[in-house]
């Protein structure tokens, strides 16, 4: 895990904020049509948004600049693999309750649609589930893609019925949900934070996929 630093509010709100607008179910370039976008800081450092400019506080910012935050990640296309798991996403997004989009992006950012990864934790699999993770879910094959992505998606579910947010889901994916509870949030740890905007911005550039199934 990568070195640990003070989180700040503006932070931990941006990432809050932009997950307000991917996982709405509203297509990002619905959400900043219009008006456009405006922010201010407050004395206590909270990013504040709108789409309407009714305080002189507020300034315009770019889509550009809310979706790819501070640290820019390249979407670049995945492996021709990837699509081959669509269906698979698609279906198991949809019964368990997960957004196809989101279970891709998982899967982008964790195994990049390498059903035989395993990192230097020792996560298996697409959706790179732990041992003990992969037990508690039933998963005796975490090779096998259908359990992969199963056994993933449904922990990804529980987690956003456990803390009520997917942003918040998607940080405890990384960072367990003990790190979650202990720091009442998204942890500061620069990994995680990296993971979630990521993992965002990855899903930014799949809903189309999958936004009229």
């Amino acid at each position: 895990m990568a070195a640990a630093y003070p989180a700040t509010r503006a932070r931990v709100s941006r990432i809050a904020a932009l997950a307000l607008v991917l996982l709405s179910g509203i297509a990002p370039s619905v959400a900043f049509a219009g008006g456009g976008l405006y922010r201010y800081v407050d004395e206590r450092g909270v990013v504040h948004f709108t789409n309407v400019q009714w305080d002189k506080r507020y300034s315009r910012v770019k889509p550009a600049a809310l979706v790819l935050g501070s640290d820019a990640f390249t979407f670049r296309p995945p492996h021709r693999r990837a699509r081959a798991y669509d269906p698979l996403v698609t279906r198991v997004g949809l019964e368990v309750g997960v957004p196809p989009a989101l279970v891709k992006a998982v899967i982008h950012a964790e195994s990049a649609f390498n059903p035989r990864a395993v990192s230097h934790k020792g996560a298996m699999g697409l959706m790179q589930l732990m041992p003990a993770t992969a037990r508690s879910l039933g998963v005796s094959q975490p090779f096998a893609a259908e359990q992969n992505v199963a056994g993933g998606t449904r922990y990804l579910r529980s987690l956003r019925e456990r803390f009520g947010s997917w942003t918040i889901a998607l940080a405890a994916y990384n960072a367990g949900p003990d790190a979650v509870t202990k720091f009442g949030g998204i942890p500061p740890y620069r990994e995680t934070q990296k993971y979630v905007r990521r993992v965002l911005t990855y899903y930014r550039q799949y809903h189309p996929q999958f936004a009229a199934r």
